[in-house]
């Protein structure tokens, strides 16, 4: 097994969340009711935990996940009307071409890859 992270992420609607990170890529791998696990056969894990009534505010939320990826402007093209920063994606001063959306609970995922 390699050696690798996976996040955790708190969804007042299991299904909206689903469907959100469906488009992303990710498919379900495991359905427990109140806990889903999703990949994208590639190497993305997800896991999407039900929290009723989380978060309070979707604009306070504090998440946030980077998802690397070598073609971006496909999967930008599944989201296109979800993108936040107009014109995206495109190379930042960091050195990444990427760009952002926001999954229903507010939690930002920036979609990139590093720039060569």
């Amino acid at each position: 097994m390699n050696h690798h992270c996976v996040a955790i992420v708190p969804a007042g609607d299991m299904a909206a969340s689903t469907a959100f990170y469906r488009l992303l890529g990710f498919t379900v791998a495991a359905d427990f009711g109140g806990y889903r696990i999703m990949e994208d056969g590639r190497g993305w894990h997800l896991h999407l935990n039900h929290m009723p009534g989380w978060p309070p505010r979707v604009e306070e939320n504090p998440f946030g996940l980077y998802l690397y990826v070598e073609d971006v402007d496909a999967v930008a093209d599944r989201v296109r009307d979800r993108i936040i920063e107009p014109g995206a994606p495109h190379l930042k001063p960091w050195g990444t071409y990427e760009f952002a959306v926001s999954d229903p609970n507010g939690v930002l995922v920036r979609i990139g890859r590093v720039a060569q």
